[in-house]
């Protein structure tokens, strides 16, 4: 049985994302065991789980081809405004909300914020950040 691009592609974001995901929780619930604010852990692990997802996703799941041109900055740049509205801002949104107004321990409030941002991110970085265009080549 063959598996479309589209698909493998999706199943190798999933891969990624799980490991952004187990790294981000590691690094928060590190921070928070050590007294650091959540809101301060949540800053902290973003940062690790980005750069984590970024270099995964660049080599191994949304992979240029020889004739697609992808700004190595640009992408970066992107990656991180993308995790930053749903990863940072939203996630810090729903942390607060979860624990400050409904006394949920941060750790459970950590995991169901990641059930929401998981799936923008990955909408967001493959139609935004890892978009390719096609370089048409002048020789022909």
């Amino acid at each position: 049985m063959k598996v479309s691009g589209s698909i493998l592609q999706f199943i190798k974001f999933g891969i990624v994302g799980f490991s952004n995901t187990v790294l981000s929780y590691v690094v928060f619930t590190i921070f928070i065991l050590f007294g650091v604010h959540y809101l301060i852990a949540n800053f902290l692990s973003f940062v690790a789980g980005v750069s984590n997802a970024f270099y995964w996703s660049n080599k191994y799941v949304f992979k240029k081809s020889r004739n697609e041109g992808r700004g190595l900055l640009q992408s970066l740049f992107k990656t991180f405004l993308a995790y930053g509205l749903t990863g940072l801002i939203l996630n810090s949104l729903f942390l607060y909300v979860l624990v400050d107004k409904y006394d949920i321990p941060s750790l459970i409030a950590q995991a169901l914020c990641l059930l929401i941002t998981v799936p923008l991110n990955f909408i967001l970085n493959k139609y935004w950040s890892f978009k390719t265009k096609i370089i048409r080549d002048e020789k022909n």
